[in-house]
């Protein structure tokens, strides 16, 4: 029985030897003058860190509501005038239209429209519209900012700005 034993320790020890020798061991010397040539665009700096290295200067593409959300807040301060659709003054639904257009998406002027030209979803991401309902329909439209605040032109006397949502009579639309 200890004859076996040693038998299959020794076969374990010379079997992983022998296969490293051969992985380790020095190559054809018709295969030495082989020199690498990277691909068209590839710096010998970036060929040398190998297929595993981060991809170096790709820019993130930005979602549409993202950007009108940073268009949104770039109007911070602009006065609430009741059908005003910026650049200088607006109310709900055209600094939505405004933010939106600025990110290259046409929205339609009205909150009860801009409604109408999102898709539902029940879990928003930052610059997804939120859209305020009672009396059976939309009232009012921001643009949601995270953390349950939305960006938006509320009512005369207080400028565009950044609010928490105050009310769960709230749903939430993305742009398509």
């Amino acid at each position: 029985m200890s004859t076996t034993l040693s038998r299959v320790g020794a076969r374990l020890l010379v079997v992983p030897l022998a296969a490293s020798l051969l992985v380790f061991a020095p190559g054809n010397a018709a295969h030495a003058d082989v020199t690498f040539v990277p691909a068209p665009g590839v710096t010998s700096a970036t060929a040398a860190e190998g297929p595993t290295a981060p991809a170096r200067h790709k820019k993130k593409k930005v979602r549409v509501g993202e950007r009108a959300l940073r268009a949104a807040k770039s109007r911070a301060g602009k006065p609430y005038v009741y059908g005003a659709t910026g650049p200088n003054a607006f109310d709900c639904s055209g600094l939505v239209q405004w933010s939106f257009r600025k990110a290259g998406k046409k929205l339609p002027r009205t909150s009860g429209a801009q409604a109408g030209a999102t898709r539902r979803v029940s879990h928003p991401r930052r610059g997804d519209l939120v859209f305020f309902t009672g009396g059976g329909g939309v009232y009012h439209v921001g643009i949601y900012a995270g953390n349950h605040t939305i960006w938006h032109a509320s009512r005369p006397g207080s400028p565009v700005k950044r609010e928490r949502i105050w009310t769960s009579s709230v749903f939430y639309g993305r742009v398509r």
